[in-house]
């Protein structure tokens, strides 16, 4: 039994990290048609695809920002010169953009957290365990940012699949069972939820909060 374990252990490692020597006749047929790249190599195409998607989130974002900064402009303009209704419109619509951006933010720090756990697995070669809390927050990313970015999240999608290839190939390999996904579930969900902190944080450090009794992103008005 012991010896079988290792052996596993062994094929799981030629994989990870192939050492060079000659393919057999039939190896060589089956490269030529569907060659198929080491687990290292996939997740180094997943991580860089996750810094892409990145990326254009802080784009977005910082377009956004700007956006906001024009608005928040003709709101603090309106509200000097005493045109209320003038001055909720445009209180409306920063409140509308920074939801926007905060569930922006929410998912450029979990991209960041993901790609961050990503360095680590291809460092350390812990595939089961460090990798398949990541496959539940990239389906979770995919999900939210479909309805927010459809290119992100299509690309998600993408990156989705195969990280769940390379899960897959290392369950294989080792013959190992994976923990029960309501453990990987609940660490994707405390991922998402750090991830959402660290947005409301920024928030907070980076806009300006409205002039008293109008809209706030939280959508309740302000009464100072």
């Amino acid at each position: 039994m012991a010896l079988r374990a290792l052996a596993r252990v062994e094929d799981f490692a030629k994989v990870w990290n192939p050492q060079p020597k000659g393919p057999g006749v039939i190896d060589k047929i089956k490269n030529t048609i569907n060659p198929p790249p080491p687990l290292r190599h996939k997740l180094a195409v997943a991580l860089y695809k996750l810094r892409v998607q990145n990326n254009k989130l802080e784009y977005i974002i910082a377009k956004m920002k700007e956006r906001d900064q024009a608005l928040f402009e003709k709101v603090v303009q309106a509200h000097m010169e005493k045109d209320t209704q003038r001055a909720a419109m445009y209180a409306a619509e920063v409140a509308e953009l920074r939801k926007m951006i905060k569930s922006l933010m929410v998912a450029k720090y979990a991209v960041e957290r993901v790609a961050l756990r990503l360095e680590t697995v291809m460092t350390m070669g812990d595939v089961l365990v460090g990798l398949a809390p990541v496959v539940g927050v990239i389906k979770d990313l995919r999900r939210y940012l479909t309805g927010l970015v459809p290119e992100i999240g299509l690309e998600m999608a993408e990156i989705g699949e195969i990280l769940e290839s390379v899960v897959t190939e290392a369950g294989e390999f080792t013959g190992f069972m994976s923990m029960p996904s309501g453990v990987y579930s609940e660490e994707a969900k405390k991922i998402m939820e750090e991830a959402a902190a660290i947005a409301e944080q920024r928030m907070k450090a980076e806009f300006p909060e409205l002039p008293s009794a109008f809209p706030t992103p939280g959508g309740s008005q302000q009464n100072k």
